[in-house]
């Protein structure tokens, strides 16, 4: 607010959206060149079926970097293949992927973005059909190429075929899978990682007590059913260069009675800053009926502002995501302080140069707007 306010005062515009912005780290800090922030959304197109990026994911984030923002998080990526969403989904388990993933980096940072990948597992939302025209809806039959999923407990919560409880030599597996992806992340030149633990999937399924039954050192209590995450955030951050972003993506909310809250969240969110977590991206939902407020304009925004006052005197990096679709909107969240940056999901399908329209909104003058400069001579 004080940036605009003095602004305002001389006859000039300053946007705190498209601020360069320090991201502090274990080593320093890393520089964004704005808080417009591309959100993690998967595209479905793998054809091969194999977790390999193709041309699309090349041309789509190399867009969303030449179109102006940030931080560009290229799509939830399996770090095992049973932790796909769909057998069309990206993954990050072998070096075929790495060297994919290496050229897609390469054109966004070429584009002036920074480039990040969210590391995911679907647990028992795995092997579903893509979220495209023309495709089925729920579970994948092991006769189509589907596999048989695991959680934290055998659910039947999301609707999909039956699901079996992991072991605890499986969590150990898993976890160091994502250490294992975590380190290609670094070969492949990724900025910044995004562990996943939103939306119902496997971390989020051990978090919420909807799904997580356990009656092990993995279940019950709030210490036990965080234990995962905590493991997940270790392992990574053992191996994830200490100069580059760790973050994490959290459903803020379940939103269903007697399910994760946001008090936990924030409670957690403390925890992880301490452990070398830097950025936090505040959804909701994804297990159980949903219960919150209609969906509209920044309707999860109150779940980034709790998360902020939590982290309120550390160096934490808190984004909001869900129905942000304006430059003058985003500037809103920021100037009041509900959060440090902007996530911007299905308006950026919409328009890849969603932060360069943003920016001109906003009246950043035409030679300072972040897109491509190819694309300098662009009216609106």
């Amino acid at each position: 607010m004080r940036n605009t306010r003095v602004a305002s005062a001389v006859g000039l515009h300053v946007s705190i959206l498209f601020e360069p912005v320090t991201l502090s780290t274990n080593n320093g800090g890393f520089t964004l060149r704005n808080r417009a922030v591309v959100a993690p959304m998967c595209q479905y197109s793998v054809d091969a079926e194999d977790g390999v990026p193709t041309d699309w994911h090349l041309s789509h984030l190399g867009a969303l970097a030449a179109g102006g923002f940030g931080l560009v998080i290229a799509e939830a990526s399996a770090v095992n293949p049973a932790g796909r969403i769909s057998p069309r989904d990206t993954g990050l388990w072998n070096e075929d992927q790495q060297e994919a993933w290496s050229r897609i980096v390469d054109l966004v940072h070429a584009n002036g973005a920074a480039a990040g990948l969210q590391l995911a597992h679907a647990g028992a939302k795995a092997s579903t059909w893509p979220m495209l025209p023309d495709f089925g809806d729920g579970s994948v039959p092991l006769a189509d190429g589907g596999w048989t999923t695991v959680s934290a407990s055998v659910t039947d919560i999301f609707g999909y075929a039956e699901n079996r409880e992991l072991s605890a030599e499986e969590i150990d597996g898993i976890v160091q899978d994502w250490a294992d992806a975590a380190r290609r992340a670094d070969s492949a030149g990724f900025d910044m990682i995004q562990i996943h633990a939103a939306h119902g999937y496997l971390l989020h399924q051990f978090l919420s007590p909807l799904v997580n039954r356990r009656t092990d050192e993995y279940g019950g209590s709030y210490e036990n059913r965080t234990r995962l995450v905590k493991e997940v955030v270790a392992a990574v951050r053992e191996v994830w260069p200490a100069e580059k972003v760790l973050g994490i993506r959290f459903s803020g909310t379940d939103w269903v009675d007697d399910g994760w809250t946001l008090r936990e969240t924030v409670q957690l969110s403390r925890e992880l800053r301490e452990m070398g977590v830097i950025t936090f991206d505040l959804s909701s939902s994804g297990i159980g009926p949903y219960r919150g407020p209609r969906t509209g304009p920044g309707y999860q925004t109150p779940l980034a502002a709790a998360v902020k006052e939590g982290l309120e005197g550390t160096d934490a990096f808190v984004t909001a995501v869900g129905g942000v679709t304006t430059g003058v909107q985003a500037e809103h969240i920021l100037a009041t302080g509900q959060a440090d940056g902007v996530a911007i999901a299905r308006a950026a399908l919409v328009n890849p140069h969603w932060a360069a329209v943003a920016a001109s909104e906003l009246e950043v003058p035409r030679m300072e707007n972040p897109r491509a400069q190819q694309l300098w001579r662009g009216r609106w």
